[in-house]
């Protein structure tokens, strides 16, 4: 083998050695949220196909916000469509609403959506705002949201900024819901 490739590729790798080191594994998840809750949802549950809970709980937050400022507030409007894509789920007053059950994605064609929507949001004067329930998310997706010009509220900041603009009480409902959904796990 020639003896610049050998040295090109082991430095391939090398990086991607140190790379793979220092990556943070984080523990198994065990964390609950207020809308697991409400299903009675475990994190064991959750682990048996995270692709699919994720999505389910995503579309169900984005619907309950929804729904919840559809009901509530004057200046609702519904997802902007621009050609074929929403950049947002929802509108309220100056305020252009993305929800996400948690963002856990860091692709580059994710990354570059948020920021292409974000700016696009902010430059036809709304407030792009991203409104995430859970707190553990990919840091390089928030960060790829902030370099968007996303407003972000996780949590419950999420939770208030629904209540302030909306004046119901997201948290309390969900809270007192918790476990009148219950889910049981097939295994």
């Amino acid at each position: 083998m020639d003896k610049d490739l050998q040295t090109t590729l082991a430095t391939i790798l090398s990086q991607y050695q140190n790379s793979f080191i220092n990556k943070v594994y984080v523990d198994e998840n065990e964390d609950y949220d207020i809308l697991m809750n409400v299903f009675s949802l475990t994190p064991d549950m959750k682990r048996e196909n995270r692709q699919y809970w994720g999505r389910e709980l995503g579309m169900c937050w984005q619907l309950i916000v929804t729904r919840i400022c559809q009901y509530t507030c004057d200046n609702f409007q519904p997802a902007l469509k621009i050609d074929n894509d929403e950049p947002c789920d929802l509108i309220v007053g100056q305020y252009a609403i993305d929800t996400k059950y948690r963002i856990g994605s860091g692709d580059s064609g994710t990354l570059k959506k948020f920021r292409y929507y974000g700016n696009l949001l902010s430059n036809r004067g709304y407030i792009p705002t991203l409104l995430i329930l859970r707190n553990d998310n990919l840091p390089a997706a928030i960060q790829a949201c902030i370099s968007g010009r996303w407003n972000i509220l996780t949590g419950t900041a999420s939770l208030d900024f629904i209540q302030q603009i909306s004046g119901f009480d997201i948290k309390f409902f969900l809270e007192s819901n918790a476990g009148k959904y219950a889910v049981r796990s097939n295994t």
